[in-house]
């Protein structure tokens, strides 16, 4: 990336437990800052949240953390990041979370990383934004989802380009790129076909 980016990653507020999950957050955290980006994510201090938060502290990137003030007060923000922003609500903080952000990537996580991810996909999918999501499947992590959205293809309840604006890699830099070339297409009319 040439010019500077704000990525979006969601990801778990455990470590998970494979080491492979610790080595991929760092070493995406590594790739957004070769690239230019700024980091935006939920701003918590544990879990895999921490750990990128750490790392792009560790080389010198820039971090903005978003947090519910009901988490906030169990201190579950991260004191060392640039800039926190607290909101009231978690639908604020996904909202923020879209506005400010030009690209997501998620990474192994529980529901609320589902959530996060659904939230993005489909706000792409009703045209209210055109920003890429990202899926680094790590070991495989996220097979089971790109299976459900291949099944739902199939079963046509959902649309093929659809499911073609969420890019899989497993390597980061190579997800960052494949980011870089999606364009999302809007589907003329698509909404007004189911009516028939």
């Amino acid at each position: 990336m040439n010019k500077e980016k704000n990525i979006c990653v969601f990801c778990g507020s455990s470590k998970g437990n494979k080491a492979s999950f610790v080595e991929a957050t760092k070493e995406l955290a590594n790739v957004i800052f070769q690239n230019n980006g700024r980091l935006v994510y939920g701003g918590g201090n544990v879990g895999l949240m921490g750990v990128i938060a750490e790392e792009m502290l560790s080389i010198g990137g820039h971090v903005t953390g978003i947090m519910p003030q009901h988490l906030a007060d169990y201190e579950l923000f991260h004191e060392g990041i640039q800039e926190k922003i607290t909101v009231k609500t978690m639908a604020e903080r996904k909202e923020r979370l879209l506005e400010m952000s030009d690209f997501f990537i998620a990474l192994p996580g529980g529901f609320g990383t589902l959530d996060e991810i659904s939230e993005v996909i489909t706000s792409n999918q009703l045209m209210l934004m055109h920003k890429p999501m990202g899926i680094l499947n790590v070991d495989g992590y996220f097979d089971g989802l790109l299976d459900f959205f291949n099944h739902a293809v199939d079963c046509q309840l959902l649309r093929e380009v659809h499911k073609d604006m969420i890019v899989f890699d497993e390597n980061p830099s190579l997800l960052l790129e494949k980011l870089e070339k999606v364009k999302n297409q809007p589907i003329d009319d698509w909404i007004e076909d189911t009516k028939e």
